[in-house]
């Protein structure tokens, strides 16, 4: 009798944990060195904005390593990949953990980065072979929330652990979380299926490499990605430091700032996704984000303005009531436009997008802020790249119409 296919099978509650804490495993490493940002920058005499090139090299490594992490997610097995994530990221907290310079938290920032190039391919893949098709955008939207859910880890312990047992203590805290979750992540995997030979058949006893062209919309949805992510990962990186340089907060409330804004994140993910689920189109909830997330950076620059260290609550919730939602938007509607066997490279390409601008927007924030000497500039930035991803929506929609008509 021949076994059940991967997706009639009924995938477990466990898996749906691992690919959770599969997204956010690479993105504590980030967390960290931000909620740290004050005991990091006097452990290795930098200022804040050469700290947030360390978030440049991060995201850097990341686009650079997409695509071709994005076809290998197409043919590894779910083990290798999900060690790559988890083994990656635990490499990553010990090396930072005991870095001495900041060239050193550099190479560490680049581990972390190719292990978050990795993780949309592999849980999308994953949740693409083994989740029935109405349960995919549900898994979406809870997997895409581990991001947030390390936002909210990290906004919370590494403050704290930082200031009682020093980066250095709080960083390999972290890697022995890592590491027992990749444990479970062994345990859990499910089985992959190998890609099929491309239709362009074997060259020299090899397969060809599949250069077909991906749909329009898979490079629509990397603008916006590019875009949103820029303003994104800009807020995340400098949300802490913006509470106690300009609004005078402790270095604990910037963490617990952030943790609130991941706390908000995780909920509107998992949202978004039900919006999605009840047959929103992606392009109208993502002009819905972009035009939120205008109005969370006007809250973040009343709070300067105004001297109201309040609106920084406000703000941090609104941040990630919108933005943070917007990769549950863009995955789930790749899902629906690319195969199974092409999914994992058109997540790299999308990835490729998104963390460009993770890499662009915080070198702009930390530029600017050393330039000006306030983050009101760098707010700016944020603020037109959300208009502009809102313009690029705005075509989506236009093309997806015309396709459908024609």
């Amino acid at each position: 009798m021949t076994p059940p296919a991967p997706a009639a099978r009924r995938p477990s509650a466990a898996l749906l944990w691992v690919l959770l804490a599969a997204m956010g495993a690479g993105p504590l490493f980030n967390y960290g060195v931000s909620a740290s940002a004050t005991v990091v920058m006097e452990r290795l005499d930098v200022t804040s904005g050469q700290l947030g090139t360390v978030m440049t090299v991060v995201f850097a490594a990341a686009a650079v390593t997409s695509l071709g992490l994005g076809r290998a997610a197409d043919r590894l097995s779910a083990r290798a990949q999900l060690s790559i994530i988890f083994g990656g990221t635990a490499a990553a907290l010990v090396l930072g953990a005991v870095a001495p310079s900041l060239p050193v938290l550099y190479a560490a920032a680049a581990v972390a980065g190719v292990t978050q190039a990795i993780s949309n391919p592999t849980t999308n893949r994953i949740i693409r072979t083994v989740v029935p098709p109405e349960r995919r955008i549900g898994w979406v939207g809870v997997k895409q929330s581990g991001v947030q859910a390390a936002q909210l880890v990290g906004g919370l312990f590494f403050p704290a652990a930082s200031l009682a047992l020093g980066w250095t203590g709080a960083a390999l805290g972290a890697a022995v979380l890592i590491g027992a979750l990749w444990v479970l992540a062994l345990v859990a995997a499910p089985p992959l299926p190998g890609a099929p030979p491309p239709a362009t058949g074997p060259v020299g006893g090899r397969r060809r490499r599949d250069t077909s062209p991906l749909p329009a919309t898979v490079w629509f949805f990397a603008a916006i990605a590019f875009l949103t992510g820029l303003g994104m990962q800009a807020t995340n990186t400098y949300l802490p430091l913006f509470a106690v340089e300009t609004l005078g907060m402790t270095l604990v409330a910037g963490g617990a700032a952030a943790a609130v804004s991941g706390v908000v994140g995780v909920l509107s993910r998992i949202g978004w996704s039900r919006r999605m689920s009840s047959g929103d189109r992606p392009t109208t909830l993502l002009a819905v984000i972009c035009l939120g997330a205008v109005a969370g950076v006007v809250v973040f620059l009343a709070a300067d303005l105004l001297d109201l260290p309040a609106l920084l609550w406000v703000g941090a919730a609104v941040h990630g009531l919108t933005v943070l939602g917007a990769n549950v938007v863009i995955n789930a509607g790749l899902l629906s436009e690319v195969p199974a066997e092409r999914l994992g490279r058109a997540t790299g390409a999308n990835s490729m997008g998104m963390y460009a601008g993770f890499a662009l927007g915080p070198l702009l924030m930390g530029v600017l802020r050393d330039v000006t000497g306030d983050y009101r500039a760098g707010f700016a930035v944020v603020a037109a790249g959300y208009l502009l991803a809102l313009g690029v929506v705005l075509l989506l929609r236009r093309h997806v119409g015309r396709r459908g008509a024609a």
